[in-house]
């Protein structure tokens, strides 16, 4: 009996340790991280090891089941090693998307018209605050969904080579540099400068050669030489890896015949041993499937079964798959294509990043712990979007009848655009409960005596199936009419996304809908009617790609290209009609008169594409953009007519504002090798700067030039600085004829020789 007892009370001494062992190791998960305390048997919690250290540990413990399971983007919960879900996938292209309500900040493309880095900056530091508050909330109540984690598949740096493209909208247009200096600025936004953890992970996409056409991007080989390759498609990707971006997305199409996510010469010999890439590779969303699809499938039929993808997607590099594919990878060690040591290297790679988000670390340890969700769409923010809205949108045509006053008798708003929140987002979208559409914009503005028609008057794409339409009467009427027209992300933007798009999204007819034009025409014949008191129409168009604006321009007295604006774009559309802002953006794409301008959509040569390349005039020109006010460029003066490879230069213009108005101005600084060996662009963007002045005021403006502004790229992809005679042209848009004729100030110029 009494060694009965003994035996028993021992039982319970080691029920009661290993309870309290079990108690200690599973830590609670619902807090912001994991509470951890000092446990020698989970060294990964360790925060006094190296990442490195604590990896390989973490590695150490799981099964190859788990290993797998952590390699695709939604992770499932570890209950033995108290690690909860993840979920890899989110959104952040102009706001935290498809998750809490959040600041809505102009779309990509409109970012891109404002040629600012700087607040593009801005602008990502907010998201990523906003981020971090929405995951602190979330994970604490135990939330881990897609869309709440902190791993941002953005920014989109894809050139946007073609008008036709749906998701060009999701780029900052066709420039390498233009796309490479806001990519910069918004991935150091969003990854934060804390030298110990990421705010959160940026990724650059879609490596590489990416743009379209939409419908055949799961099977389509896009074919680029060398030149165009380094000349114009990886310039913004080489620039956002030597920012340190954390991620890099491989895109679904091929290059030059082998599909992007196994392509061993972008992923290793460019990315990783060019570039020295160090941070993850995670694949668009199912494009590991497009490698067993067959052609006859719709997919580029370079596998045959999901075993074989998986194995060679490890093989190339990739450690996360957007997708299942990943789930075969304990088939393909069985069949012995891959060993578990493969998988092995690329989780360690894909962990990292976790690791330096802090989601491995005690509370409070991460400053970012601490950010709560008040900072969401708060005032500061609201502002900050309106501010990107304001200097994004383009002034194309202004006859005198901008700015408007506020407190003309009648105003005239119609148009299937006016009050469409749709247009106001764009893709890739988040949301919010106050969204300022345009009719709502302009009613906040005008003077409350002011009277304030608004009718559809037609619809987005479709013409009105019954014959009596009250509207168009209203512009014989009003002192104005407001026409809100354009296309939204119904007509333009990504597979499955456009859902009145019979072409995937993309854009093969690059007209307004016939249905709006004859609207216009409509209201232009109702206006000239009464030739003694002929009223102005305004054009207002929404959209994230160029369209032909030829009849618009005729039919209308002034016209402003809007983008897809965000959450204050009504508001800031307002400011810029009533003159409270003068209008500064720049086109940072051209915006050809035709397609007949192009070469084919699938053709990815640059010859003829962009104002780069193009030798005919376009509609409106690269850079361009009218303003309230108007600009002189004058006295451009060299530190030195001649200089050495090796050198700087310095370069200074005199830029006046010589109208009335007080207005931003985009300087631009292109530059063109005029004796190349090769065939080189026409002209280049090399650098640009957003300055204000006041009416009459003057300032000059100094651009250093490097070494590498005289860089050409030859017909094998390497870069040199030949010997010979460069023009520099400063001024307010591209040096292309058509800014002149449009009412841009013609630009200084200056030759430099390099010895």
């Amino acid at each position: 009996m009494r060694n009965l007892i003994l035996n028993t009370i021992i039982i319970i001494f080691f029920i009661c340790v290993s309870s309290c062992e079990t108690k200690k190791n599973n830590l609670p998960d619902d807090n912001i991280n994991i509470e951890i305390k000092k446990n020698d048997t989970l060294a990964f919690y360790n925060t006094s090891l190296s990442i490195d250290e604590r990896v390989q540990d973490l590695i150490s413990r799981l099964t190859l089941e788990e290993k797998i399971e952590q390699m695709m983007n939604g992770t499932p919960e570890i209950k033995r090693l108290n690690i909860p879900a993840y979920d890899y996938w989110n959104e952040a292209l102009h706001g935290v998307g498809r998750s809490c309500a959040a600041t809505v900040f102009p779309q990509a493309i409109g970012l891109g018209a404002t040629f600012d880095a700087d607040l593009a900056f801005r602008v990502s530091s907010a998201i990523s605050d906003e981020a971090r508050a929405i995951y602190n909330a979330t994970n604490k109540k135990g939330y881990h969904n897609r869309y709440n984690g902190l791993t941002f598949w953005t920014p989109n740096i894809n050139i946007f080579r073609d008008p036709r493209w749906g998701r060009g909208q999701e780029t900052y247009g066709e420039d390498p540099y233009l796309t490479s200096i806001l990519g910069v600025s918004f991935v150091k936004g969003l990854q934060g400068n804390n030298p110990n953890y990421l705010k959160t992970a940026a990724c650059a996409k879609h490596f590489a050669v990416h743009s379209g056409p939409e419908k055949l991007r799961h099977e389509f080989n896009a074919k680029v030489n060398q030149k165009d390759l380094w000349e114009t498609y990886l310039p913004a990707f080489q620039a956002l890896i030597d920012a340190n971006v954390e991620a890099v997305m491989c895109a679904y199409n091929s290059t030059n015949g082998e599909p992007c996510c196994t392509n061993n010469y972008l992923i290793t010999d460019v990315l990783r041993n060019t570039w020295n890439f160090k941070g993850h590779v995670v694949t668009d969303c199912w494009a590991l499937v497009d490698l067993h699809n067959q052609k006859n499938e719709g997919g580029h039929g370079r596998v045959k079964t999901p075993a074989e993808a998986a194995a060679l997607a490890i093989k190339s590099g990739i450690s996360l798959n957007c997708g299942v594919t990943y789930t075969a990878l304990g088939d393909a060690i069985k069949e012995g294509v891959i060993t578990e040591k493969d998988i092995d290297e690329q989780l360690i790679i894909l962990l990292k990043t976790r690791f330096k988000l802090g989601l491995f670390d005690t509370k409070g340890s991460n400053p970012y712990d601490a950010i709560k969700l008040d900072v969401v769409n708060n005032e500061a923010h609201r502002a900050l979007s309106k501010e990107v809205a304001q200097k994004s949108i383009v002034l194309l045509k202004n006859n005198g009848v901008l700015p408007l006053k506020k407190d003309l008798s009648k105003y005239f708003v119609t148009g299937p655009n006016a009050a469409n929140i749709e247009t106001l987002l764009g893709n890739y979208y988040g949301i919010n409960s106050n969204m300022v559409t345009i009719v709502e914009g302009i009613s906040n503005a005008i003077s409350p005596t002011s009277q304030l028609q608004f009718r559809l008057g037609t619809m987005l794409n479709k013409p009105s199936i019954n014959p009596i339409n009250y509207a168009t009467g209203n512009a014989a009427t009003s002192d104005v009419t407001i026409a809100v027209l354009g296309v939204s992300s119904q007509l333009e933007g990504e597979e499955g996304d456009s859902i009145d798009s019979n072409t995937a999204g993309d854009r093969l007819d690059y007209n307004l809908p016939e249905n709006q034009i004859n609207y216009l025409k409509e209201l232009r014949e109702t206006v000239d009617k009464n030739p003694d008191n002929k009223k102005p129409i305004i054009a207002i168009i929404t959209g994230g790609s160029p369209i032909n604006l030829a009849e618009v321009e005729a039919l209308t007295d002034a016209v402003l290209f809007v983008w897809y604006p965000g959450e204050e774009g009504g508001t800031a559309v307002a400011d810029i009609l009533f003159g409270d802002v003068s209008p500064s953006g720049r086109l940072p794409i051209t915006f050809p008169k035709s397609l007949d301008q192009l070469p084919a959509f699938d053709d990815y040569a640059m010859t003829g594409r962009t104002y780069k390349y193009m030798n005919i005039d376009p509609l409106y020109p690269f850079g361009f953009g009218l303003s309230y006010t108007t600009f002189k460029y004058s006295n451009i003066e060299v530190s030195s007519p001649t200089i050495s490879k090796e050198e700087n230069l310095t370069v200074e213009v005199s830029v006046t504002n010589t109208g009335t108005v007080k207005s931003d101005e985009i300087v631009q600084v292109y530059i063109s090798d005029i004796e190349a060996s090769v065939h080189v662009p026409n002209f280049q963007l090399i650098n640009t700067k957003r300055i204000t002045l006041e009416p009459g005021s003057s300032q000059k403006i100094a651009f250093e030039l490097t070494p590498k502004d005289f860089e050409i790229v030859k017909n094998d992809g390497t870069r040199t600085i030949e010997s010979g005679a460069f023009k520099i042209y400063i001024g307010g848009s591209s040096p292309m004829k058509r800014s002149f004729e449009l009412g841009t100030s013609k630009m200084s110029e200056i030759l430099v020789n390099v010895k």
